[in-house]
């Protein structure tokens, strides 16, 4: 079997060490990678370098790229090579958006973690408290990636009481560690719940982490990205940039957040583009339109007068017309009709 696993680490060292663009690495592959000991490794090394067909392809150079390819993807997302005019366009911003949703929960989508999108999540946080909505639900799916990991913790205070510890920061070479508590009362104690996906990183998935310590929170989504880091970059000549990730992030009791990220409560997912869409037309119609399912039409009076069976007369082109349905929010409102049921009955 072990004969089988180096087999399968050869073919991928070579195929770095011949510069050719690695496949991703299998999971047998690493563990079985992960199972040798320092020697076992420095004699796959050396049999690569006594044996295999190309001497071109093991020369120092190659096998210091190899290096580094190696590193990064073991390392990832901790490390990564950038442009230096790094003028990619980035992903359009999803712009704040809060709404009470069927006098059940109140609705907030950040878009971005920044003082701006703060002050109107107090706004709608006190229109949620005034109007005595039980819920709040905090979508972090839309929010751009970055570290602004001060600003996640102001959102935090506004739903964890007063004393708590947020999160620390800390670079493994510092001896004294950055840590962040709750210093105001929460503005909102209802029922929380937070949405993430795959996307979801950086300051984003801290305050999903804290939140579900401090607060509470019901996290509903996919595994966040776990890039709970700061980085730092380092120039490599004039177009290209090593980005590495120099302190990291960890919440009490659930520790780092990286690599492993932030584990949903509930799992559930939309494919990207479908989530795109609803982020889109919910700019204009906001996001009650596409939580609910649409009763279907059902056979009455008036359609048997036309002869017609509402129930089976939905044409192919009308249901491919139907608004997609944003399946994440709608089991977060299951939760929270559930909870405020429960708070009821007791």
């Amino acid at each position: 079997m072990k004969t089988c696993f180096l087999a399968l680490f050869f073919s991928f060292a070579l195929a770095v060490l011949a510069g050719e663009e690695a496949p991703a690495i299998p999971l047998r592959l690493h563990e079985a990678i992960n199972s040798l000991d320092a020697t076992q490794v420095q004699k796959a090394i050396d049999v690569l370098r006594t044996n295999f067909l190309s001497t071109d392809a093991l020369d120092e150079d190659a096998r210091q790229r190899a290096l580094l390819e190696g590193l990064a993807i073991r390392l990832a997302p901790g490390v990564s090579i950038v442009p230096a005019t790094s003028e990619s366009k980035p992903k359009d911003m999803v712009p704040f958006l809060a709404e009470i949703i069927d006098n059940r929960a109140g609705y907030i989508r950040p878009g971005a973690l920044d003082a701006d999108s703060l002050a109107q999540t107090d706004v709608a946080l006190k229109n949620f408290t005034d109007k005595q909505v039980p819920a709040t639900i905090l979508d972090l799916r839309a929010v751009s990636a970055g570290s602004e990991f001060d600003v996640a913790a102001d959102f935090a205070r506004r739903f964890t009481p007063k004393g708590k510890i947020l999160f620390t920061i800390q670079k493994p070479n510092a001896k004294q560690e950055r840590i962040l508590t709750s210093d105001m009362d929460p503005v909102f104690k209802g029922i929380l719940i937070v949405l993430t996906d795959s996307d979801t990183c950086g300051a984003a998935e801290v305050l999903a982490a804290t939140l579900r310590q401090n607060a509470g929170a019901m996290v509903i989504g996919a595994e966040t990205a776990g890039a709970a880091v700061e980085f730092s970059d380092f120039p490599l000549g004039s177009d290209q940039i090593l980005r590495v990730a120099v302190s990291r992030v960890s919440v009490p009791e659930a520790g780092s957040l990286f690599p492993g990220g932030v584990k949903p409560d509930i799992s559930i997912s939309l494919p990207s583009d479908v989530q795109a869409r609803l982020f889109e037309l919910s700019r204009e119609h906001g996001v009650s339109e596409y939580i609910f399912d649409q009763e279907r039409p059902r056979m009455n009076e008036a359609a048997l007068v036309a002869n017609k069976n509402p129930e089976i007369s939905e044409t192919e082109e009308e249901a491919q017309e139907a608004p997609p349905r944003d399946t994440v929010l709608q089991r977060a409102m299951d939760i929270v009709t559930a909870i405020s049921f429960y708070k009821k009955a007791n």
